[in-house]
């Protein structure tokens, strides 16, 4: 088992800049990738940047390159997501994910490729 917890969210003003973070612990030397994904109310779970825990690949979606930066300390078991530009759309509970089995990197931007979840920070922007 994994446990995430994530901290960081908060009320923050278009343009401003939020830095969320995520603590793994339990069984982590079983991680393979780590996830953010973020979820609007009425809205599916939407993928934000993905981090290989073992090696240098990094995985955005196009809406997210520029202004989200994804980055870990193994030393630490934590994962960190650099939020800038913020924008009141982006908005969400935002959710650090763990897949502990090996699949291929397009699972990385689904829900599905990832077995554990945070219990998610609420992220909001004000216009």
């Amino acid at each position: 088992q994994v446990q995430l917890v994530e901290s960081g969210g908060g009320l923050v003003q278009a343009g401003g800049s939020l830095r969320l973070s995520c603590a793994a612990s339990g069984r982590t030397f079983t991680i393979l990738t780590m996830g953010w994904f973020r979820q609007a109310p009425g809205k599916e779970r939407e993928f934000v940047a993905a981090i290989s825990w073992n090696d240098e690949r990094i995985y955005y979606p196009a809406s997210m390159k520029g202004r989200f930066t994804i980055s870990r300390d193994n030393a630490k078991n934590m994962v960190s997501l650099q939020m800038n530009s913020l924008q009141p759309e982006d908005t969400a509970v935002y959710y650090c994910s763990a897949s502990v089995r090996v699949r291929g990197t397009t699972s990385w931007g689904t829900p599905q490729g990832y077995d554990y979840w945070g219990q998610g920070t609420q992220v909001t922007v004000s216009s």
